[in-house]
């Protein structure tokens, strides 16, 4: 199944919400002449400023909310560390899967002899998760449970059998700090290729509704040395042009 990154719902104009937020803190005015006085060239001016000199408290007044489909729970096991959101993940113990998608790794898909051997698994594992949820749906029918209740509970253990690859779906949202910590470290090429890939595609639907604000986002390197010491990728110069090259 393809990745499909959606951002669903953001803050309203986040821009001046945080212009307005970051300028109160400096202002003898209030909020509502602040408001008025903003336009889109100031407002421009104010945030270049601002993330120039790394003030990020501002930015958490905005939030932004994605939908991603066609990833695997590897994926979202790693991004569920990113503490500072709000996670809502299809549940394997509500839905049962008849048949599982699963997200195949480049380098099995394009290996014959590989991705052979990852479909059998792949298939096995349906498999035992079939056998295993209709013989636990009997056993507690058999002990009294009504039909719906025994099904919710038999999936519950059979879904132990499935293997990170299964696909997923999940909602989140996270405030445009935590955003921009995400993609320092997760669109770096030391990141795993398919949260990477979601990485960069939430990018380009943020840079659509705020670009001044996401202008230099990305991985660390784009706006000083690479993190990474030893275990650098070397490439620095070929990744800011690919990131500072969009803005």
């Amino acid at each position: 199944m393809k990745l499909k990154v959606s951002l669903i719902e953001y803050t309203p104009n986040p821009e001046a919400v945080i212009a307005a937020a970051a300028k109160l803190c400096y202002s003898q005015v209030g909020i509502d002449e602040i408001m008025e006085n903003l336009n889109e060239q100031n407002i421009e001016k104010f945030l270049n400023m601002l993330m120039s000199y790394g003030h990020e408290s501002p930015i958490e007044h905005v939030s932004f909310t994605f939908a991603a489909e066609g990833v695997s729970r590897s994926l979202t096991h790693q991004l569920v560390r990113h503490r500072i959101a709000s996670y809502s993940q299809q549940s394997q113990r509500y839905v049962k899967l008849d048949q599982f998608e699963y997200i195949v790794p480049p380098a099995i898909e394009n290996n014959d002899k590989a991705k052979d051997i990852y479909i059998k698994a792949m298939e096995q594992c349906q498999r035992s998760y079939d056998e295993l949820a209709d013989m636990l749906k009997a056993q507690y029918i058999e002990g009294g449970m009504k039909e719906k209740a025994a099904e919710k509970k038999a999936i519950e253990d059979a879904r132990y059998v499935f293997p990170n690859a299964c696909e997923t779906k999940i909602v989140f949202t996270m405030n445009a700090r935590s955003l921009m910590n995400f993609f320092r470290h997760r669109c770096c090429t030391r990141a795993q290729w398919e949260i990477r890939a979601m990485a960069d595609e939430m990018l380009k639907e943020v840079k659509k509704v705020a670009p001044t604000l996401f202008k230099y986002a990305g991985p660390s390197c784009v706006n000083s040395q690479c993190p990474e010491g030893t275990m650098t990728c070397g490439e620095i110069l070929e990744i800011r042009k690919r990131y500072l090259g969009q803005n």
